[in-house]
């Protein structure tokens, strides 16, 4: 019999708009984690820096740098979901390596999870109200660009999910990942 770690850290990566937050919400209530996405730890940066100036990245790296090192020493048992939009360039790759050691220093599966959806969705999801109040990209010519220059990063980890969440809700979608990972729901 085979014992799985306590804990659980899964990395959600998505285009701007394609729905992580909302589905990582709920996941992270499904697996009683704690939810850690992407603007959680750029908006302090971004509240206060314009993101040319040096100040915002060098900010955006101590907040970053010391919630990882806070993360590592949290109790075994919890379980951590992380969201990002990350593309398969060497920055981003390094940005996605961060979760994996996390994971590897927590003793702690490592999930990957990988989420897309059509264009035509993508684009009226990051065009919603209520994402520019919280520093969301809402700019559909900059997610047309990095959809035409990039491809979305599937780093490796433990499992690797991907999904299609065209025409899932994020509820759906939360439990397609949970179906996968393979764990049932804490709630």
């Amino acid at each position: 019999m085979s014992v799985e770690p306590s804990g659980l850290v899964v990395h959600i990566n998505g285009w701007p708009g394609s729905g992580k937050l909302t589905i990582a919400r709920h996941l992270a209530e499904r697996l009683g984690a704690r939810l850690a996405d992407n603007h959680t730890l750029i908006n302090p940066a971004e509240a206060l820096f314009a993101r040319g100036d040096p100040l915002y990245r060098s900010l955006r790296a101590a907040v970053r740098q010391s919630v990882f090192e806070h993360l590592e020493r949290a109790s075994r048992e919890q379980s951590f979901v992380f969201t990002d939009a990350l593309s398969d360039d060497a920055f981003d790759a390094r940005t996605f390596e961060d979760c994996a050691a996390l994971a590897r220093k927590r003793g702690a599966r490592f999930i990957a999870v990988v989420i897309d959806c059509d264009v035509e969705e993508n684009l009226k999801r990051l065009t919603r109200a209520g994402r520019s109040k919280l520093h969301k990209l809402t700019n559909p010519e900059v997610l047309l660009g990095l959809r035409r220059a990039h491809r979305l990063l599937r780093g490796n980890g433990d499992l690797l999910v991907e999904i299609d969440v065209t025409t899932l809700g994020a509820d759906e979608a939360a439990e397609a990942i949970m179906s996968a990972i393979g764990v049932p729901a804490v709630r």
